[in-house]
């Protein structure tokens, strides 16, 4: 680890930020130094502003995401670094708030069954039967998963704001969980990295998995994998779920973000999501995956 690295993780320890929250920090700064071969504190604010437009233009990022990586950078500079911001100006814009389009349940059928390997659909389908965000995903371990008969729960550990919570576990996702551990016997993460098991997944990858399968399937609606977390919040409430629980479930710490799914929910779901509301994937229409392979 180098010296700069240990005194950003340092400050961001310090300040009692989230555990998610410091990984993400470092790997912002990490990639900034990869793009351009130097040490970030060998940068000018020209150069930053230069690899946030970069995330805009050539990565297409949404505006959201590429302010996640410049409040990184102001915390590096900022705080770490000493400099003033006036001088070393990372502007951040104002996100456009936009209503996410809502994946129908034909459409997640297609795009799960063209998922190209075991891995990828099974993370895909975990991400729409949970509605865990990306990085809680990237991050479960087997022993997060409770399938006794009175629990059948997910315990997320530091999800969003530092916080512990529990997801209910419906018995379709269970299922999908002990496929997974049967194929490719999981040992601590849950989906460790390809190359070296013992870190967890990159949610890059995760991205690209949900993009190749939505090009597949025909699937045109914007969004990332984070589609899957809204459509399990629109069909949960379709399904007749108060919104206290989807706000417990989901993480939020104030229930007006979670509000915004009553503007997307249908009241005629279909009746089988209605009598079994938790099992979401049991309520999609049956399609046969394009692949089989692990």
């Amino acid at each position: 680890m180098t010296p700069l690295r240990q005194r950003m993780l340092d400050a961001l320890v310090l300040r009692g930020m989230a555990l998610r929250t410091q990984e993400a920090y470092i790997d912002d700064v990490a990639r900034l130094a990869r793009h351009y071969r130097r040490s970030p504190d060998t940068l000018t604010a020209d150069q930053v502003q230069g690899y946030l437009l970069h995330l805009l233009r050539e990565r297409k990022l949404s505006r959201s995401s590429v302010n996640q990586y410049g409040c990184a950078y102001r915390f590096l500079y900022g705080t770490v670094l000493g400099l003033d911001g006036q001088t070393f100006q990372i502007p951040l814009a104002p996100a456009p708030q936009r209503l996410p389009e809502i994946l129908s349940r034909d459409e997640l059928a297609r795009l799960f069954a063209a998922a190209c390997h075991l891995k990828s659909r099974t993370f895909l389908m975990l991400a729409y039967g949970t509605g865990l965000r990306l990085s809680e995903l990237c991050h479960l371990r087997v022993e997060h998963i409770d399938s006794h008969a009175d629990r059948m729960c997910i315990r997320v550990e530091q999800g969003k704001g530092g916080k512990d919570r529990y997801v209910p576990l419906a018995e379709d996702v269970l299922q999908l969980l002990r496929a997974w551990w049967h194929s490719a016997h999981p040992r601590g993460w849950l989906f460790g990295a390809q190359r070296d098991p013992s870190r967890p997944m990159d949610g890059e990858v995760a991205q690209r998995w949900y993009r190749a399968a939505c090009a597949h399937a025909g699937i045109t609606k914007r969004g990332g994998i984070h589609s899957l977390r809204h459509a399990y919040a629109t069909h949960l409430l379709e399904a007749g779920f108060d919104l206290y629980s989807l706000q417990q479930w989901l993480g939020h710490s104030h229930v007006s973000t979670t509000t915004r799914y009553l503007h997307l929910a249908r009241p005629d779901a279909p009746d089988g999501a209605k009598r079994t509301p938790l099992a979401l994937l049991g309520a999609l229409p049956s399609i046969p995956p394009s692949i089989t392979t692990h």
